[in-house]
């Protein structure tokens, strides 16, 4: 597969057409990049990772276990440093101009979860929130976060993320027969699990706006 041929939206495109690499640009645009990283795979990318991990052919991995878990963790952690950095230096500005419905209500849902679990807890728990976590890095920085503070707890957060999801699908991967067949299936089953708690809490936002009747 040549690189103009590659959707970047699409894991399993990046994943063949990069490796490891691929793990290492997308986890940090996600991570860091707000315009882009609404865009593009995370969770369905780092869990079909592990899963051709473990895969063999001819007795040889398709990619190496420890590429993925080192290029994960350094995209996750990179970009959300960089995504900080742009947030404290331009982010309250940006919100301030932006005309982009979906990119205001995502900052204010970050900003309510910095609010509701404390900076540590938040910057963890974001990690596992697809769509959120392009912006609660960013939104962190307009925040006036501590950078002591958001460099710890979004380490720890960009490398449970990214570890825990990589060694979940090795071991779906080592453990299922030929699952690396069904990729793409299985790819399109994460993309709609993720989207449940986006819907969970749009559904409860709504419910709150809603006057009481009578």
């Amino acid at each position: 597969m040549t690189v103009s041929a590659v959707n970047p939206t699409d894991s399993a495109s990046v994943l063949a057409a990069f490796g490891a690499l691929g793990v290492l640009v997308v986890t940090f645009a996600e991570s860091g990049l707000i315009v882009v990283g609404f865009f593009l795979p995370g969770d369905t990318l780092l869990i079909p990772a592990g899963v051709l991990c473990a895969q063999t052919d001819s007795q040889a991995p398709r990619m190496a276990l420890w590429q993925v878990l080192v290029c994960g963790a350094v995209g996750a952690v990179a970009g959300g440093q960089v995504g900080f950095l742009l947030g404290r230096r331009g982010g309250r500005t940006l919100l301030a101009r932006t005309s982009n419905r979906r990119l205001k209500e995502r900052a204010a849902r970050a900003q309510e979860l910095l609010a509701r679990y404390g900076q540590a807890k938040a910057l963890v728990i974001g990690r596992f929130i697809p769509m959120l976590r392009s912006v609660l890095h960013p939104a962190a920085g307009a925040l006036g976060v501590p950078t002591r503070t958001f460099t710890l707890w979004a380490t720890v957060g960009g490398v449970l993320w990214s570890q825990s999801l990589v060694l979940a699908g090795y071991g779906l991967g080592a453990s299922v027969p030929r699952i690396g067949d069904y990729v793409l299936v299985m790819v399109a089953v994460l993309v709609v699990l993720s989207l449940v708690p986006l819907l969970v809490q749009v559904r409860r936002t709504r419910h709150i706006r809603q006057p009481p009747s009578g």
